[in-house]
């Protein structure tokens, strides 16, 4: 029998070949000695969506009269420059006897794979799935002797495509509506890329902007006690905020406090409190945590740890559980001794007990937690790693350490000092034990300091005196997002809707995207231009604004219709809902966004936004047509008269070479530029030549001109 197995990649297809120990490298395969099996791979996406142009010629062209574009059947293509990969991939594919998909397992690696089988026309041969979390070695060996049966995982390749074809869908008609429809009102800021869990992700962000720009800070006034007592002094404030300080001082008048008063201890109230270290991570968790403490994007702490897992030092990366099941805790226990060396740090006493906050197996689905493997690392191999990688195998290895640690453990005690008829309170903390913190938090003197707050020796009913002075503060707004905590907001994203019936969709759903898309999402936002990260913090750029002033009040807004739709693609991975279904709503969703959102555009008064948006742009000259000024758009210069019907534009890239500023601004001025260096030909040559502007105001080579060769 024939076997062959398809990888996602090379350095998987590799991991799996040294797993099996003897194997010989051919051109784009693998194969194992002496079963002769055949490994081989893909780059990823091999297989892709065909684009509009080559269902039909008429729909390559932007026009509204070709919306909405929905083909009757879909097609599927080799991506560009992989032709060469895939076909390797399926002449070894159509000689197979049985196939073993090996790509990465989750949703996309299916779709990877049946993808490629598909395109090779082996839907028909036997199909195995290895399943497996670790690429070392006796994992991938005990995922080889423990293969599953393919048609297992086939409804979660029928969720991907359908979410693939549905995001293309989505994407092709309202991203060229959107764009033509504000290009029709004098927005020219290049294409409006819209998208099912992009938009939504860039208006919640947007909101939050608009409350941080409305906020206007409120004072409050309050009043605070030092108070003496015969074994300490300590601070107490009263509960209540003033919006005033007339109010404030009403209250003193009324109480006749002084700026000096006796007081009386009337409350002692002392509990203790044991924390347990937080749960093991999930992608989300992970990412947001490294944003806080690296200011690293989601996006880069997803390749990092994507390679820790394929250096074999990591479990899988994409995976949205914070649990693992009792295999792992055994290996995690067995080797407590190990892991402590690479961190130079002892558990006295290990907590060796399975509590199901960290060990549930009912709560593991496809992946559990990410957490270190079986292989410990030496101190060579730890230094070999890039600074980054090594703070992150760092901080996951704590993290699953910190489970085997003693609880965090502190008396807390809140104390009512009675002044005058007044509750004054206090809260000290006396730590009994640090735990876990000692490993999470090591030497951290913020912490240190609040915990070190300790109060003095107090009896109830003890007199004490007290010093009163009032303090004035202000509200403060909302904090703009970063990325890791736009993470995190994605997927808690409805707790705060007052809609029940979202809210547990939202919650069912873990929110709007998946674990292994939210960080594309914000990579494609920050490609389109409509965020800008600056600091960690993510503001909304112009573009991005226009763009959600266009989606106000529409399904694209709404966080919950993408969720309701993520219930259903859950659905269709359970085989309780199609794919057919799906297609159907989403077709609907776009015939109902085309006519209503294009009306609503039609019918907005756009010339605020084109006002502030001209004044927002760069300007580089006077446009040669209508003499209106020609700004910087982001990929081009244009007219800013485009309201008015004037369509002159000039590129920033022409035949080759890139134009700079003052390039532009000469050509402008003078009609025609200096002799210009580094234009290519279609043959790779490069030549220098001069710019104008003819009487039409088109852009050409001027003419006569000595062509050089540089």
């Amino acid at each position: 029998m024939k076997r062959v197995i398809l990888a996602e990649k090379p350095s998987q297809a590799q991991a799996y070949a040294e797993s099996f120990g003897k194997f010989s490298k051919k051109d784009g395969y693998i194969v194992l000695n002496p079963s002769n099996d055949v490994i081989t791979w893909g780059f990823g996406h091999l297989i892709e969506l065909s684009s509009p142009e080559e269902y039909k010629d008429e729909w390559k062209k932007w026009s509204m009269k070709t919306l909405p574009i929905i083909p009757e059947t879909f097609k599927f293509k080799v991506g560009q420059g992989k032709a060469k990969q895939f076909n390797i991939v399926k002449k070894l594919l159509k000689e197979a006897d049985q196939i073993v998909i090996a790509t990465d397992s989750d949703r996309e690696g299916e779709n990877i794979a049946r993808s490629i089988i598909n395109q090779a026309k082996a839907n028909n041969k036997e199909i195995k799935r290895l399943w497996i979390n670790s690429l070392e070695s006796d994992e991938i060996q005990k995922g080889f002797s423990q293969l599953r049966e393919g048609r297992e995982f086939y409804p979660s390749f029928i969720e991907a495509q359908t979410r693939q074809i549905s995001d293309w869908l989505v994407g092709i008609n309202l991203s060229r509506m959107y764009t033509l429809s504000l290009q029709k009102k004098g927005i020219n800021e290049g294409v409006f890329s819209v998208g099912r869990v992009q938009t939504p992700t860039l208006y919640m962000i947007y909101t939050r902007q608009k409350e941080i720009e409305k906020f206007v800070p409120e004072p409050f006034f309050e009043l605070h006690a030092t108070v003496k007592a015969e074994n300490g002094i300590f601070k107490a404030k009263y509960a209540k905020k003033f919006p005033t300080k007339k109010e404030l001082q009403e209250l003193i008048k009324k109480h006749q406090l002084l700026a000096n008063n006796p007081g009386v201890i009337s409350a002692i109230d002392t509990k203790r409190v044991s924390q347990p270290s937080p749960f093991l991570f999930s992608l989300s968790d992970l990412q947001s945590l490294i944003n806080k403490k690296y200011k690293v994007s989601p996006s880069d702490t997803l390749k990092h740890v994507q390679s820790l897992y394929e250096a074999k030092l990591v479990s899988y990366p994409r995976s949205d559980c914070r649990h693992i099941t009792d295999s792992e805790f055994q290996y995690l226990s067995e080797r407590i001794e190990s892991y402590q060396g690479v961190l130079n740090y002892t558990i006295e006493k290990p907590n060796r007990s399975k509590r199901k906050r960290y060990v549930d197996g009912s709560k593991v689905q496809e992946h559990y937690a990410i957490i270190p493997t079986k292989k410990v690392p030496t101190q060579k191999a730890l230094e070999k790693l890039p600074s980054i990688q090594r703070e992150i195998y760092f901080t996951i290895l704590k993290r699953t350490m910190a489970m085997f640690e003693t609880d965090y453990k502190y008396d807390e005690t809140r104390v009512t000092v009675e002044i005058k008829g007044l509750p004054f309170t206090s809260k000290g903390r006396i730590v009994l034990d640090q735990g876990w913190r000692k490993l999470e938090y090591p030497a951290n003197k913020k912490i240190d300091k609040v915990e070190d707050d300790e109060l003095p020796l107090l009896q109830k009913n003890e007199t004490v005196e007290t010093a009163l002075k009032t303090s004035e503060g202000f509200t403060s707004p909302p904090k703009l997002y970063t990325e890791g905590t736009l993470i995190t907001a994605m997927k808690t994203c409805g707790k705060d809707l007052e809609n029940v019936e979202e809210k547990e969709i939202l919650k069912a759903t873990e929110g709007i995207g998946t674990e292994a898309t939210r960080a594309n999402v914000l990579e494609t936002l920050k490609k389109q231009h409509y965020i800008d990260v600056q600091k960690n913090n993510v503001t909304v750029t112009p573009k991005g604004k226009i763009l959600c002033q266009a989606v106000e009040n529409t399904l694209l807004s709404s966080p919950e219709m993408t969720a309701k739709w993520e219930t259903y693609l859950k659905k269709i991975k359970k085989e309780e809902g199609t794919q057919e279904a799906f297609l159907a709503t989403i077709q609907k969703f776009i015939h109902h966004t085309l006519d209503s959102s294009g009306k609503i555009i039609e019918n907005s008064d756009w010339s605020p936004t084109i006002k502030s948006m001209n004044h927002t742009h760069k300007t580089v000259g006077k446009c040669p047509i209508c003499e209106q000024m020609i700004i910087d758009k982001g990929k081009f210069y244009g007219c800013s008269g485009y309201s008015n019907g004037c369509t002159f534009t000039l590129p920033k890239r022409y035949v080759g070479k890139t134009l700079s500023e003052a390039t532009i601004k000469k050509l402008l001025l003078t009609k025609e530029t200096q002799l210009l260096k580094g234009f290519k030909k279609k043959t790779g040559q490069t030549f220098s030549a001069a710019l104008i502007l003819n009487e039409e105001s088109k852009l050409l080579f001027k003419p006569y001109e000595k062509v050089e060769k540089d």
